[in-house]
């Protein structure tokens, strides 16, 4: 009986220790939309492993600038404290091919063409026509074959999902 409460007590002491030198993303995404608020940048994400990795994405509607980063890493570096908490920060922007994370990035790449992905598993490539609050509305081209004729012709179609229905959607590059 004594052995079990004393685990307890130790997975207890871990735990609380733990908990209390992990950094909160709260923390960092408060500081980093702070900082953003006046900007032409973005966060789109912010990922705080259990090792206390920071890894911050961010975006611009005309491409992230390399100083951005750098100015936006030592203004989250200088809200922290390495002598309570040892971590190790990284901001990037976002991958070209990165799936979107925000409705702000739909909006970003409308009339340019996109990957989806929807939940029933079903792949689009299409021009993202417009994005909402609540959906987005792509252009997909099919080939289909009018009755009576002898040959498929190409048809636009215009679809329309809600975001929760896409496990993911992706910018398209074109050589």
């Amino acid at each position: 009986m004594t052995r079990g409460a004393g685990a307890l007590e130790c997975s207890f002491f871990v735990s609380f220790l733990y908990l209390r030198q992990m950094i909160e993303k709260s923390e960092i995404i408060a500081t980093t939309e702070e900082f953003l608020k006046n900007s032409p940048d973005y966060l789109v994400d912010v990922i705080v492993a259990a090792d206390n990795t920071i890894t911050v994405e961010i975006d611009n509607d005309n491409g992230v600038n390399i100083d951005d980063c750098v100015r936006l890493s030592r203004h989250i570096e200088s809200k922290l404290n390495r002598d309570t908490e040892d971590f190790e920060l990284t901001v990037t922007s976002v991958g070209l091919t990165s799936p979107f994370k925000t409705r702000r990035q739909y909006k970003k790449h409308e009339g340019k063409e996109v990957e989806v992905l929807t939940r029933k598993g079903e792949k689009l490539k299409g021009t993202l026509k417009s994005s909402t609050d609540n959906n987005f509305t792509i252009e997909v081209s099919k080939m289909v074959k009018p009755e009576g004729a002898k040959r498929k012709t190409e048809v636009k179609e215009e679809q329309i999902y809600n975001y929760d229905e896409v496990k993911y959607t992706k910018y398209q590059i074109r050589f």
